[in-house]
This record gives C-alpha cells, sequence and structure tokens, in this order.
C-alpha cells in the first residue's frame, strides 16, 4: 500500500508513493540510542480506541510532545491521550518469541520482517471498539493479545511501532511483553530497545524523520453494511449543500442590475449609533437573520444533551413530566389541531428603537431571562464545564457571567432619561467569578478526571458498595413490597485490586477483580429473621391498556424562535425563513429583473435568502439565485435588497387608514465588494503543529478556490518551537505577512499589529483563532457579508467536542462568542482598533467590548450560524503564558 506524505498529518490515503529513502532514518550505532525508544504523544484527545486516535487531525506527524522512554511499558496516570512508539527490537538470542500487549485501554503491536518501515505487521492487539481492556500485566484476556510465534536472530534488529489509546477511565497502562520456549511474560526492557531517530535537536515542526507506516494510517474497516443508511453523514450539517460550492458559478455582471429596483435609504431602526452602551451591553442589540432554504446547522445529532429548541412547544409537554403529559393525553382526545406559534417575531413584540431596546434590559415578560445575559455554564454528560459565559473558558468568547438583578422601574439604578439600563461596571465586576482575568485557571478537569484524586480510598469504598448491576433504587419500586433474596457477596461486591478502578460500562461491570470474605455464602440477614419467605410472590401489577386508536389531528409544524441570541440553547442552528416569506420576494424581483431585460434570464434555483427583520422600517434580504442566461449560461446573483415599509402619514377626514405598503428598493450604499482582499489576522505562540495546520488550510483554500483576493497574516510572539517565518517561504501560499513580536501573549496586541500592516482600508480584516477549520466558501462568506460603512460580520462557530472530527462533528455552536469577526480596516479603524489597553495580560471579553465600540459607531453586525465552521477541540495546557507545574514543586 501507499500512503499519503501531506503536510497535514492525516494519513488520508490518496495513492502517493512515499520515498521512505527521504525519511532521514539514521542507524542505531552510537551508544546514545540504545536503551531507549522513541514516544510520540497526543494529548487532549477523547475516545478509547486506535481508530479514534487515528482520526486526530494532528495524527501522526504532529503531537503534542515526542519523547523517550526506556522500555516498551508506560503509565503516566493521565487521561484523554494517545501514543506511538516506534524504534528498534535487538533479540537477545536465536530463536522463536511470542509476543504479548496489556493495556487500558486499547492498544496494537506492529513488528517489521526486518529493520524497514515498509514491513511492518500487526501482531498483537486488544480490542477495535474501544470497549476492551486488561489489568496491568494480564496478558491472557483476549486471543489476540499474543503472537504467532515469530522467528528472530540475534544479528539482526528490527523496527516495530506501538499504537495506544486511553480514555478519562480506569488505570491508564500499556505493556510489550515476549516469552521463549513457553517461559512467562517478560515486559521488553532497555536492554533490548535502541532509538528510530535522536529528536532532542530537532523542532516541533521539522516532520521528515518521523517514519509513515502501515501501523500509523491504517484504519479499521467498518463493520456496517455496504448501503444508503450507512453511507448518511453522522450530522445533518455534512449534508451537501449548494451554499458550500456556490463561489464556483460565475457571478453575473453588476451592470445588469442597474435600474432594476429604485434607490432608497438605508437606515434600520435597530442602529444605535449615538446612544452610550455600559460595557458588554452591545450584545443585547444584535439579532439573528432569518435563513431560506435550511441549511441543517441545527446540530440534531447534539439534542440528546440540549433539548433547548423545543422552547416552550406543546410537542415538548412530555418531557416536563408526567402531570404535563397527563393533561396532554387528557386533552387529546379535544384537540382538532396543533399550532405551533412560527415566523419572525412570533414569541415576542417587535422592539425596534432603540429606546424600546433600552426599555427592554428590565426584561420583558416574554422573553426568558436567560437571554438576558450571558449563558449559564452547563454541564456536559462527563462533568465537564459546558460553554458558558465566563471568557476566560476560551480565547474568543465574551465576559463573564452577569447574573447580577435587572433595574426595576424607579428604582436608584435608573438614569435621567427613565430608561433602564444595566447597572453601573462596578456592580458587573463584583458578580463576576474572580479568576475571569486569570487564564492559567481556565478550564480544570472534572473531579474523576484528577488523575491524583481518581484513586482515593473513599472513592474505592463508595464503588463497593454499589449493586452489581450498577443500579441506584428507583422511585417506582418504592410503592411495591420488597422481597429480599439471597445475595452472592463475591458478585454484588466489588473489591478492587491494588492499581485497578474501572468506572466504566458493558462487560467491564462483569469483570472486577478480587474476593469477599466468604465468595459463595449468603450474606446480611437470613429469611427467618426478615420474616419473609424464599418464594413470597408479590402482589399482580396491572399495565394500563393502551388505546392505540387514540389520535388527534396536527397541522405542518415549523418550529422557530424569535431573532433574539438565545445564550441558553447552543444547538438550535440557523433560524428558519417560511417559503411564505422568501419566494414571493424572489419571484417581485425576478419579475422586476426581467422586466428591465426583456426576459434574458430565468431561474435555475433559490441557493440561499437572508432575511434581518426590522419590523418599522423593512426587513433588509439578501439573495442568492444561479440564473440561466438566453446562451445557457448558469450564473450566480448574489444582491443585497430592501422591502421598504411604507406608511401613509395623511388621510383624508372619513377615510380609513390603509395597511402600510412594501416597496422593494435598492439600498444606498449598502452594497458588497467581490474584489475586497479579506487578511486573516492570527496571533501565536509556540504552537507549532497547529500552525502547520494553519497554513496547509491556507494553502488548500487557495488551491480550491482559485481565489487570489486573501492574505494570511501571523503574529508571532517570539515561539522557539518552529520557524514560522521559513515555513510561510516555503509554502505554496500566493500571499502572506508575518510579524514577530516580543513578551507574553497578548490577543488583542496581537492582533492589532497584524490590523496595522493592512495598508489598504478598504479591505476587510478577519480576526481569527488558530484552531479553525475553514470551509471553502469562508471568504466568499466574509467578503458578502462586510458592508463599509454598514455592516461587521461575526460567523457563529462549531465548538467540537473532545474526539469529534470535522467529518463526525459533536460540539455545540458557540453563541455568545465573537472574538471571529470580519469588518472593514476603515472601520475598525472608526471604532477604535483592539483595546489593548484593558487587555494586555488576559483574554476573554475583549471581543464583546470591541463588539459594544462597532454598535456604537453605527455599524450592525451580521450573526448567522456557519456551515462547516468549526473550532477544533484543544485543552489550554501549554498555550500562552501558561507554565507546566513540576513535580514536587
Amino acid at each position: 500500500p501507499a500512503w499519503s506524505n501531506n503536510r497535514s498529518g492525516t494519513g488520508s490515503t490518496s495513492g502517493e508513493q512515499v520515498d521512505w529513502g527521504q525519511q532521514g532514518v539514521i542507524m542505531p550505532g552510537s551508544p546514545e540510542y540504545k536503551g531507549q525508544v522513541n514516544l510520540h504523544i497526543f494529548e487532549d484527545w477523547c475516545g478509547s480506541s486506535t481508530a479514534q486516535l487515528r482520526k486526530n487531525l494532528h495524527y501522526p506527524l504532529y503531537p503534542h510532545s515526542r519523547t523517550t522512554v526506556k522500555k516498551l511499558a508506560v503509565s503516566p496516570r493521565w487521561t484523554n491521550y494517545g501514543l506511538r512508539i516506534f524504534g528498534y527490537l535487538h533479540p537477545y538470542t536465536d530463536g522463536e518469541f511470542v509476543f504479548a500487549v496489556s493495556s487500558d485501554d486499547n492498544s496494537e503491536f506492529w513488528l517489521s520482517r526486518d529493520d524497514s518501515p515498509l514491513n511492518l505487521q500487526l501482531l498483537t492487539w486488544i480490542g477495535k471498539t474501544g470497549m476492551e481492556w486488561t489489568a496491568p500485566g494480564e496478558f491472557g484476556k483476549y486471543a489476540s493479545q499474543t503472537s504467532r510465534p515469530v522467528r528472530l536472530s540475534v544479528q539482526r534488529m528490527y523496527f516495530f511501532e506501538i499504537v495506544h489509546k486511553q480514555n478519562d477511565r480506569g488505570t491508564d497502562h500499556m505493556e510489550v511483553a515476549l516469552n521463549q520456549e513457553g517461559l512467562s511474560f517478560t515486559v521488553i526492557s532497555s536492554k533490548y530497545i535502541s532509538l528510530y531517530t535522536n529528536e532532542s535537536a530537532l523542532r516541533m515542526s521539522d516532520t521528515t524523520h518521523i517514519p509513515q507506516t502501515a501501523a500509523s494510517h491504517t484504519r479499521t474497516p467498518s463493520n456496517q453494511p455496504d448501503n444508503q443508511l450507512s453511507s448518511q453523514p453522522v450530522a445533518d450539517m455534512r449534508r451537501v449543500d449548494p451554499r458550500d460550492t456556490l463561489y464556483q458559478i460565475p457571478a453575473l455582471d453588476s451592470r445588469y442590475l442597474r435600474g432594476v429596483l429604485p434607490d432608497c435609504s438605508y437606515k434600520p431602526s435597530y442602529i444605535i449609533k449615538g446612544f452610550p452602551l455600559l460595557r458588554y451591553q452591545g450584545l443585547q442589540f444584535v439579532h439573528m437573520s432569518y435563513i431560506y432554504p435550511n441549511d441543517y446547522t441545527r446540530l440534531t445529532q447534539m439534542e440528546t444533551e440540549n433539548t433547548c429548541f423545543y422552547h416552550n412547544s406543546p410537542l415538548d409537554l412530555d418531557r416536563r413530566g408526567s402531570n404535563a403529559a397527563a393533561v396532554v393525553q387528557t386533552r387529546a382526545t379535544e384537540l382538532d389541531g396543533l399550532e405551533i406559534p412560527h415566523g419572525p417575531g412570533s414569541h415576542k413584540p417587535i422592539q425596534n428603537t432603540p429606546e424600546e431596546k433600552l426599555r427592554s434590559a428590565d426584561r420583558p415578560a416574554d422573553r426568558p431571562v436567560e437571554q438576558l445575559r450571558p449563558a449559564q455554564k452547563k454541564k456536559s454528560r462527563t462533568g465537564e464545564q459546558k460553554p458558558g459565559g465566563n471568557p476566560a473558558d476560551r480565547e474568543d468568547l465574551g465576559p463573564a457571567d452577569q447574573n447580577q438583578p435587572r433595574p426595576r422601574e424607579g428604582s436608584a439604578e435608573q438614569n435621567s432619561t427613565g430608561l433602564n439600563i444595566l447597572p453601573s461596571p462596578q456592580k458587573l465586576d463584583q458578580n463576576m467569578p474572580t479568576d475571569r482575568d486569570r487564564p492559567a485557571e481556565r478550564y480544570r478537569p472534572a473531579e474523576r478526571d484528577r488523575p491524583a484524586e481518581r484513586d482515593r480510598p473513599a472513592d474505592r469504598e463508595k464503588l463497593a458498595d454499589r449493586p452489581a448491576d450498577g443500579l441506584a433504587d428507583r422511585s417506582a419500586d418504592r410503592d411495591r413490597p420488597q422481597v429480599r433474596l439471597p445475595q452472592l457477596q463475591g458478585r454484588h461486591r466489588r473489591v478492587q485490586q491494588p492499581g485497578i478502578d474501572r468506572g466504566g460500562e458493558g462487560e467491564r461491570k462483569g469483570e472486577e477483580m478480587g474476593v469477599s470474605e466468604s465468595l459463595w455464602s449468603l450474606g446480611g440477614d437470613s429469611e427467618e429473621e426478615e420474616g419473609l419467605a424464599y418464594d413470597s410472590t408479590p402482589p399482580p401489577v396491572f399495565d394500563p391498556e393502551v388505546n392505540w386508536a387514540q389520535t388527534f389531528q396536527v397541522t405542518p409544524v415549523i418550529l422557530q424562535r424569535s431573532d433574539w441570541i438565545d445564550l441558553s440553547c447552543n444547538v438550535s442552528g440557523n433560524l428558519l425563513l417560511r417559503p411564505s416569506d422568501a419566494l414571493p420576494v424572489v419571484n417581485a424581483f425576478m419579475d422586476k429583473l426581467n422586466h428591465r431585460h426583456n426576459r434574458h434570464f430565468s431561474l435555475v434555483r433559490v441557493l440561499n435568502v437572508e432575511r434581518k427583520v426590522d419590523g418599522i422600517q423593512g426587513s433588509r434580504y439578501f439573495l442568492e439565485l444561479e440564473l440561466r442566461d438566453m446562451t445557457g449560461q448558469h450564473l450566480r446573483l448574489s444582491h443585497y435588497i430592501y422591502a421598504l415599509i411604507r406608511h401613509n402619514r395623511s388621510r383624508p377626514r372619513g377615510v380609513l387608514r390603509r395597511a402600510p405598503e412594501t416597496l422593494l428598493c435598492k439600498p444606498l450604499g449598502f452594497h458588497w465588494n467581490p474584489t475586497a482582499t479579506v487578511h486573516f489576522i492570527v496571533p501565536v505562540k509556540n504552537q507549532a503543529r497547529w500552525v502547520q495546520q494553519l497554513i496547509v488550510d491556507m494553502e488548500g483554500l487557495y488551491h480550491t478556490t482559485g481565489d487570489p483576493y486573501f492574505n494570511l497574516i501571523i503574529t508571532d510572539y517570539n515561539s522557539t518551537d518552529m520557524d514560522i517565518e521559513a515555513a510561510l517561504k516555503a509554502s505554496t501560499l500566493h500571499r502572506y505577512q508575518y510579524v514577530k513580536l516580543s513578551g507574553n501573549f497578548e490577543r488583542s496586541a496581537g492582533l492589532q499589529a497584524g490590523i496595522d500592516l493592512i495598508t489598504d482600508e478598504h479591505s476587510i480584516a478577519f480576526l481569527c483563532d488558530l484552531h479553525i477549520h475553514f470551509p471553502p466558501s469562508i471568504i466568499d462568506s466574509v467578503r458578502k457579508h462586510c458592508v463599509e460603512g454598514h455592516m461587521a460580520f461575526a460567523p457563529i462557530v462549531m465548538r467540537l467536542d473532545c474526539g469529534a472530527t470535522p467529518k463526525e462533528p459533536r460540539g455545540y455552536w458557540e453563541v455568545n462568542g465573537f472574538g471571529l469577526l470580519g469588518i472593514y480596516k476603515s472601520d475598525l479603524d472608526a471604532a477604535g482598533g483592539m483595546n489593548t489597553h484593558d487587555f494586555t495580560d488576559r483574554w476573554g471579553g475583549e471581543d464583546w467590548e470591541l463588539l459594544d465600540r462597532i454598535l456604537q459607531s453605527g455599524l450592525e453586525v451580521e450573526r448567522i450560524y456557519l456551515r462547516n465552521f468549526l473550532h477544533h477541540y484543544h485543552s489550554k495546557r501549554g498555550m500562552w503564558n501558561r507554565r507546566t507545574q513540576r513535580s514536587g514543586t
């Protein structure tokens, strides 16, 4: 087989033959190579299987760290990591050897027929699904653990490779052992191993020496049948959508749009220029746009953990408890139809003027309080802190939680104009977490994830008292007579072997090690003492009769929300625009276009419609249509129009007031520039593997789109793990800029240094993060949603969970983060640029502070969920200004 030697390190097969002669192999002849082997560590990656490890973006070329080990055994007492160990094996004698592996969780041991990495063969392994594990030194649990006899020669050395994956439970360990002629297995020690190559003097960006082998690139074949169901994407967002590739369609000449619609001034009522804001209040004035057709940004694959999409929906009443469910069942036969409120603004009265919005800070009755403040931290399935308002938990989020009460009418906190405002900044700060200014304290592992505490005796006593089936007493059983049956203490009590701490599921429940005081004796009080016979029969239990004929009629339902940013919901996706609100506007515009050009164009399909609702002045639409001209050529139209509301201000006496009219017009000055340069600005410090991935991704954008109007700007705080400037020069990027900074990492200052490099004020600065997966449409999307003098663009990114990948995305939308922002250089300068005074030695909150000033300068901020725009999972360990705490310090 051939494996791709691509720079991304993903190991995808492409048919490109690897030139193994260029791998930089150094023969282990010198003494410093003996007694140790290479160890590559991939941290912060969930899952238990080696197949999950191979999904890691940086595997196998860009590990978190590279070091050595002195025997083929590890037990670092850590969580969520993967290992790749490789080097040479030196047999101590001639003969046939049997190899064995033991690990928690999955692992593989590969051995070559000689010293070449090309000739690797899989000898032993533990599991493929991630559910398999062994105790330390347990070599006989699975048949796959031990190899067939392998003949080796003392005159030769043999290349080997070990792949190991550990999750966040149990006793992490891995050992490779061998025996000869039926003797007991012995862990392979330093006497019989040597390095593949010395990496101590190499940078993390140096990868040509790393062997790419069958072990590092083999994928576990899927056991699913090859049918249509198995070929469906894991997430609906992975479905094919024309938005993903519409940049490939040639654009319609803008001259065809002249005179199609009358000009009109663009003055939306939600602009708040001139209205003072307190810090971090600007979020309340950003509204979502509605999208047609469905772009499937709703994270349906995550709704088992977050059902917030069904706010106050009758369809969700059965989730609220038995009483609510009983009401639904009682009234089911009385219902002729079931109506769900839907459509823009259906859940709240329209509040469009700045005065109305400032009054709304005193929580409208129909708006949940969660929407007026940053989201509270949620607990995930694993107990990890999920997204919330604390900016110190992210590098591109907003300010900390604001749990303070809102001012009331007539209170002392009401200003002289009578408008209700948020409490003073001093009171805001008093309610914020005390660690918001300490980046080093951002994420702390859940209690069970702390290696130093997960084997505490108290925890083991609790584990030993747990029933064998792992189930607690159920409330439904409390009303039934209890019959005590004899119990086998050896099966119902867990006495842990030292060094083994399992908290898993599945087969692990029945494989606890240890014995009780009396393995087969009956425990506890006898039946006579309890007064119950062994064969006591409980009273009968009656199941309710099911009325299968019961039903009620429903109308087609479109679950819809308001355009407020819902900080308590992070899986919902874009607001959906009804066809009845989108298609009439499209048809009316096509009639105007063909009237102007004598039926020269026909509509092929509606690619995308975005609507920004304004109930006072009129809604703004962004139409993206695929057209066909009279020559048969397909063209793309991407154009902003305005549905202006015209009110009849005067009427004769006795004449009823007519309903307001809607006029389609062209908003003056509100148009996007298809050739504006987009500058991606990324500040970095000692993140070699991520920087290398960024460069590769930018190269891919250029080669995929052919778009010459973008530029990569990297501001580097004197990274020592990689020569970034040399990597940029060696890349195929058509345009880039690099500046080296000194001192500690400062995100605001790093971004501002990149902004200062932009000489064309009529180009777009895209303030970016290092750990982003970009869809090919990203350049076009940023360019279309930035309008100079009018609008900035803050796309919502999806944060991937630990172990998730772009192909199998699991995670949540970062609904309260504005750190990924596109804005024209001229508009950013007018707003004052980045705040490098208040955000020097900390980050988190600088994005919301900038948002305040952008809104106050008179701009609006477009806010939509962007398909396949993802933030890779990573911890804060080893990043920016953090240090590693050595043991004993």
